[in-house]
């Protein structure tokens, strides 16, 4: 949705519109890059100190049995429903 808006922004601004690809196949890989990349970048956000990410590695670095204890018991917990 944020690409759309930002197409239709450049397009206002005068811009030229934005090259369309030239398949579904095409389309489908774009949207996965975009995805992809914003995904890796809110992991490396959740990563800096003091984030969840990095407290969770934290906790897991010192009590890793529980830690797989839990894992565990959480997974049976989804895949009963």
């Amino acid at each position: 949705m944020g690409e759309l808006l930002d197409a239709l922004n450049t397009l206002d601004a005068g811009g030229a519109a934005p090259e369309e690809p030239k398949s579904t196949v095409d389309q489908a890989a774009k949207a996965f890059q975009r995805a992809s990349r914003r995904v890796g970048e809110a992991v490396d956000a959740a990563r800096q100190p003091d984030m969840p990410l990095d407290v969770l590695t934290k906790l897991v670095r010192q009590v890793p049995l529980q830690s797989l204890a839990i894992a565990f018991v959480l997974g049976v917990m989804v895949s009963r429903r």
